[in-house]
């Protein structure tokens, strides 16, 4: 259990950096804009790149990525037809708030949780590739087409998640790590030092964004806010959980690494996405540090139930 509240303690430390920050007018929105550009189209990427390149690509064809992907489509799935049907929500709104109820943050707190609650960070890579190269360019193609005209078609989708600075690094990272190619050292270098860059710039301008921005639940639905928690909270979890152990017969420590995955919070980068093209950041804030806050508990009761 350690590693849960360390991996936790971590993240909240420098969000609380961030916040103390802007507390001090050491830093504010614009500079929150800032570091949020250069997560977005600098260090992520480089940091997709280095990741996915070490991963082993081939765990993504696993139980384990099936019941991934089923938690990701009932969770989002049941926010989209609520956020059209009962909230009337933009293509951009509701992309922000499918990926708020349904994407996992497993990178800078699903690799260190998978390392020391489950004994190897293996057990995140099928989501964090699933994620990366199938839900992430999806989400990113319908937020480039709503940005333009509101619309998402069909080349629109095919064409302009190739253009995105974090899906050519990550696809650039899944080939190197399926031909074993090595980057040279000049190349690898200075790509993982601004891959370093990364977390730090989302966490911090998280912070500054928690404390000057709208206060929790002030903008926006609280009945919303409220779905996106719960569906990444409960929802998710117990859907992996009855495809693993019921459908496929998962047991055991494998069973444990698929729950305790898709009990992770709301990745703090889709902050950053709804902060580049200005859709549903409230929700995506506020769901973030729900889920943030919430997953200790969900992921302390799993691991005691399965463990």
């Amino acid at each position: 259990m350690q590693g849960v509240f360390t991996g936790f303690a971590t993240i909240s430390v420098v969000i609380a950096v961030g916040m103390l920050l802007a507390h001090l007018r050491i830093l504010d929105l614009s500079a929150q804009l800032v570091l949020s550009r250069l997560a977005f189209f600098v260090a992520s990427p480089a940091l997709m790149v280095i990741t996915l390149s070490r991963a082993d690509v081939h765990q993504v064809l696993s139980a384990n990525l099936l019941a991934s992907v089923a938690g990701v489509v009932v969770a989002a799935g049941v926010y989209v037809v609520l956020a059209r049907l009962v909230w009337r929500r933009a293509l951009g709104d509701t992309t922000i708030g499918a990926l708020s109820a349904a994407y996992v943050n497993a990178g800078n707190l699903g690799i260190p949780v998978a390392s020391y609650v489950l004994g190897s960070a293996a057990f995140v890579a099928p989501t964090l590739l699933l994620q990366l190269l199938v839900l992430q360019p999806l989400a990113l193609g319908f937020l480039d087409a709503d940005a333009r005209d509101g619309r998402a078609r069909w080349w629109q989708l095919l064409s302009r998640p190739v253009k995105n600075p974090l899906t050519v690094g990550s696809l650039l990272g899944v080939v190197l790590a399926l031909t074993h190619w090595t980057l040279p050292t000049f190349v690898a270098a200075p790509l993982a030092l601004l891959g370093d860059l990364a977390v730090p710039c989302m966490l911090v301008a998280y912070g500054v964004a928690l404390r000057l921005g709208p206060g929790l639940g002030r903008a926006g639905s609280v009945a919303e806010l409220a779905t996106t928690s719960l569906l990444k909270l409960v929802a998710q979890p117990l859907v992996a959980w009855f495809v693993a152990s019921v459908l496929l017969g998962v047991h055991g420590h494998a069973l444990l690494a698929i729950v305790v995955t898709s009990a992770l919070p709301t990745a703090q980068n889709i902050f950053v996405h709804a902060t580049r093209y200005d859709r549903a950041t409230v929700l995506a804030r506020d769901t973030i540090l729900i889920t943030t806050i919430g997953a200790v508990p969900v992921i302390v009761l799993v691991a005691a139930l399965l463990g």
